[in-house]
């Protein structure tokens, strides 16, 4: 079975009253941190618990060393998982409602600490629910004190110094998921340097996506890294983006497409930079 998994809305709504079934709601906006935990307040999917991007899949910033959305602290993110009462066995479904980027950061989180099997992606997110005619909720999850006991696999990850180690080699794809215009540094609206890494190819994450916001075809998704790859052996592969979230969005792609989970350099271009001694990049 395929590390990644997708769920349709209709799936989704079949198995709610399932025992052992958690669901995250994800949602985030860049712009205004407030907006995830409003806009669950106001109306989120029957019994899912609310995943905070800032809170709770990530950790403090630390100015001049680390990207805008540090990786958490182990120990924290499983504390706050059996919160939403998970357990090892747990079946987890996972949503926001944009192209799911919230929701992938969530889906690598969990198999950073293990958890490979049972977690879903909801197919289109809220919106696609939304479109099923499904309906919403107010009311609280019930609370359960789960048992999950996940340990990190730092393997799954690579520091700033290694990957500047790696620069420049002829095995290494290495993958930019922000959009063309950041890439090339033509506009920077976040960080303040523009560019990307030596080396790195632009794979926007949203082109993982159809017009309808759901992932495309699997043939499409293999054709897509297979263009970026070349040659190049899979595993040598290294994601990046701003911060380290849209890349989990090319990760689970890669892996919806059958290639196996790559690494994920977790600072990003917003951590890479805070060391000016590291090479940037500029164009195509």
């Amino acid at each position: 079975m395929s590390l990644a998994q997708l769920t349709s809305p209709l799936a989704l709504d079949q198995k709610q009253q399932q025992s052992g079934l958690v669901i995250l709601d994800c949602r985030f906006a860049l712009e205004n941190p407030d907006y995830g935990q409003q806009s669950y307040a106001a109306e989120h999917i029957a019994g899912a618990h609310f995943a905070d991007l800032n809170r709770d899949l990530s950790s403090p910033i630390i100015p001049g060393v680390t990207g805008r959305h540090p990786l958490p602290e182990p120990a924290q993110l499983v504390a706050r998982l059996q919160d939403w009462g998970i357990d090892n066995d747990s079946t987890i479904v996972l949503y926001d409602d944009g192209p799911g980027a919230f929701a992938a950061r969530a889906w690598w989180l969990l198999a950073w600490l293990g958890k490979r099997d049972g977690v879903f992606i909801l197919d289109g997110g809220l919106n696609a629910w939304l479109a099923a005619g499904l309906p919403l909720s107010q009311d609280s999850p019930q609370r359960a004190s789960g048992q999950f006991s996940g340990q990190p696999d730092n393997h799954l990850l690579l520091e700033a110094k290694q990957l500047q180690q790696r620069l420049g080699q002829s095995n290494l794809t290495l993958l930019d998921a922000r959009g063309l215009p950041r890439f090339r540094g033509d506009i920077e609206p976040i960080d303040p340097v523009a560019g990307h890494i030596p080396g790195a190819q632009c794979a926007a994450f949203t082109d993982n996506l159809g017009s309808d916001g759901r992932f495309l075809p699997v043939p499409q998704l293999k054709q897509r890294f297979a263009e970026k790859l070349g040659a190049r052996p899979p595993e040598e592969l290294v994601a990046y983006c701003g911060s380290g979230v849209t890349a989990c969005h090319n990760l689970f792609a890669l892996c919806l497409a059958g290639y196996p989970l790559a690494s994920l350099y977790a600072g990003s271009w917003s951590e890479w930079i805070t060391n000016p001694q590291r090479a940037i990049a500029t164009g195509d």
